[in-house]
């Protein structure tokens, strides 16, 4: 049965999570390389208003994250995902339509909204597929889309913005969701119960497998309980410190980079994409250990200390070795991705499923505010500042924090 129901999951489904994913990623993601491709100057757009626009997009992430979490767990992720993709692709094209800087604050929030429920919703479909042994490695692969979006979007979009400017930049980068979505409704199955390719007997098999998982598990009355446990509330602070680092990372990047001496966007674009392929090996390697010998918090907080001292060490080489501080920025970069996998696994391992979605939500919700923290912050300290020291030790002092609350969420917990 693991053989042949293993094989037949991770060759159907896995590449469609990851396909999906890396679309909404690279919709999110490419605003940073407007911004620093002449998005700014065509529009007027002021560097306080640019951090704001870049972090508007959290904002609405964060308030309707939970209603489509719930959403996806009770009626559809397959129906809610099919048309995110519609509304973010048409979104995400219509920023390359846009003549001021109202419209631009529209579409910045809507994609938030529209994109909130991708995450949660995705997470709640590989649990109901994947087992406790698989779901780390699983859910690795889902979030693999975004740095591995990032690197190969990182050098298409400097390419584009040179050759066509950015605004074309957004309308060819928006389209394939569009047109994915349609695959996607074409090819997946909300539950094991419904899909065609398994047999009556591997269908029973995973499910039985499934729900004697659950059985493991401390009962949860609702999600009012569930929300209100220390566990929760610890973790969605630590995740909310970790966003702050990961996308202050994300969105200021191709600036940090831009900045340097003798650089242009063709070149931020080829040095943007180096720390996500290390991100990538590095969320590979966790997930596939922290699976193996099903121990999940030590994958996470050493990480997150390490990107903690590699911002750090950042600012204490200062810009005047832009060498050595990118070495440094992509350390930090590959240590901030690794955990994704074993953390999102810890939460379904330690609340029973009536409730895992709820509050994978409710911490992916605070991980939107600090990733609007992180994204306005950091593109405030640059502006007053007129340096990348005090980002650096923001996001240094974030991922530390993070690193803490790790330990303290989950220090009784056989994670």
């Amino acid at each position: 049965m693991e053989n042949t129901i293993a094989k037949r999951r991770w060759i159907r489904l896995i590449p469609i999570a990851f396909i999906t994913y890396s679309l909404a990623y690279l919709d999110r993601a490419n605003f940073g390389f407007a911004t620093a491709g002449g998005m700014g100057k065509d529009l007027h757009i002021t560097a306080a208003a640019s951090s704001l626009l870049g972090s508007l997009f959290f904002l609405g992430y964060f308030f309707f994250q939970i209603p489509g979490a719930l959403y996806a767990a009770n009626q559809s992720a397959r129906k809610l995902i099919f048309w995110s993709l519609i509304l973010w692709g048409g979104l995400a094209t219509a920023t390359g339509l846009i003549s001021n800087v109202n419209a631009l604050v529209v579409i910045r929030f809507m994609l938030g909204v529209v994109e909130s429920a991708v995450m949660p919703a995705m997470l709640i479909f590989l649990s109901r597929w994947f087992t406790k042994t698989e779901r780390s490695k699983a859910n690795t692969f889902l979030i693999l889309g975004n740095p591995v979006t990032i690197l190969w979007m990182s050098v298409l979009s400097g390419y584009l913005i040179r050759s066509a400017g950015w605004r074309w930049m957004f309308i060819l980068e928006g389209l394939p969701a569009i047109i994915w979505a349609f695959f996607w409704w074409r090819l997946v199955n909300d539950q094991p119960a419904d899909a065609k390719w398994l047999t009556a007997g591997e269908k029973e098999a995973l499910a039985g497998q499934l729900l004697l998982e659950q059985a493991d598990i401390k009962p949860v009355k609702n999600y009012a309980a569930a929300f209100r446990s220390k566990t929760v509330i610890l973790l969605c602070l630590q995740y909310a410190c970790w966003s702050i680092g990961v996308y202050g990372f994300v969105m200021w990047l191709p600036s940090i980079i831009n900045a340097a001496p003798n650089s242009n966007i063709v070149h931020t674009g080829w040095l943007s994409a180096v720390p996500y392929l290390l991100a990538i090996i590095s969320m590979l390697a966790t997930s596939y250990f922290s699976d193996k010998i099903l121990r999940r918090k030590i994958f996470v907080w050493p990480f997150l200390l390490v990107g903690a001292i590699a911002f750090y060490g950042s600012y204490l080489v200062g810009p005047n070795h832009f060498w050595i501080s990118f070495i440094l920025l992509i350390i930090a970069g590959g240590a901030m991705y690794a955990p994704y996998g074993p953390f999102f696994a810890i939460i379904t391992e330690i609340l029973p499923g009536n409730v895992a979605g709820g509050a994978i939500a409710l911490i992916n919700s605070f991980g939107a505010l600090g990733s609007f923290a992180g994204a306005y912050l950091v593109g405030y300290l640059n502006g007053k500042t007129g340096s990348f020291n005090a980002s650096y030790i923001f996001m240094a002092g974030s991922l530390l924090l993070a690193a803490v609350l790790t330990l303290v969420a989950v220090r009784n917990k056989k994670v």
